[in-house]
């Protein structure tokens, strides 16, 4: 009877002898984690692929849409400036440069958006001296005007494009009982009127 025992007590020792080495020599297998990414999956790379050619980009804000004035302009009735090119300044978002002018390159200030300017008085690089003005872009028309000579008007920006009742001096008389005398006012300077067309640009985008 003991022998049975001690012959029972020594097989289950060698089991646990047994299971101790083995899980000695299996080694510990790591714990993974995956994440699925569509931008390395065949399905989605393959769908793409389709249609790569006929995706169009974002269209992000562009300064000529927040500024519409800025642009190219023809003109064909100022023979002394056919094409006249509005630019925007490279610090200020409220000033832009007109070259083309015979004055030479001019600065301009908005005043009211999205397009009118002030044209304060200025001296330009080609040392001209350049009285006061407006500009001012018609988005419905497509069209740009610009005045110099004239004060801006605060209160009424195109009030200065309006003719004036008189562009020639005007002459005052005098009567007396024995002579007649005449005595003519200063003519002013002529203001210079621009009119011009804006160059429309297209952007080719993909079919």
């Amino acid at each position: 009877m003991k022998k049975s025992i001690l012959t029972m007590a020594g097989i289950a020792l060698s089991a646990l002898f047994v299971t101790a080495a083995a899980q000695e020599t299996t080694p510990a297998v790591p714990a993974t984690t995956s994440t699925w990414e569509a931008k390395k999956n065949p399905t989605v790379d393959s769908i793409n692929a389709k249609y790569k050619d006929k995706l169009v980009p974002v269209k992000t804000s562009a300064p000529v849409q927040a500024f519409p004035a800025l642009g190219q302009y023809e003109s064909a009735t100022n023979l002394d400036a056919p094409s006249v090119k509005i630019s925007p300044d490279e610090t200020n978002k409220g000033v832009v440069w007109v070259e083309g002018l015979p004055h030479g390159k001019i600065k301009a200030m908005l005043r009211r958006s999205p397009a009118t300017y002030k044209i304060p008085a200025q001296k330009t690089e080609e040392g001209n001296d350049v009285p006061e003005g407006t500009l001012v872009y018609d988005k419905d028309a497509n069209t740009l005007s610009i005045i110099i000579g004239k004060p801006y008007n605060d209160a009424e920006p195109l009030a200065v494009f309006a003719p004036a009742t008189s562009e020639v001096a005007e002459e005052a008389t005098t009567k007396t009982t024995k002579t007649k005398t005449k005595s003519k006012v200063p003519a002013q300077p002529k203001p210079w009127v621009y009119a011009g067309t804006k160059v429309e640009t297209t952007t080719a985008m993909n079919q």
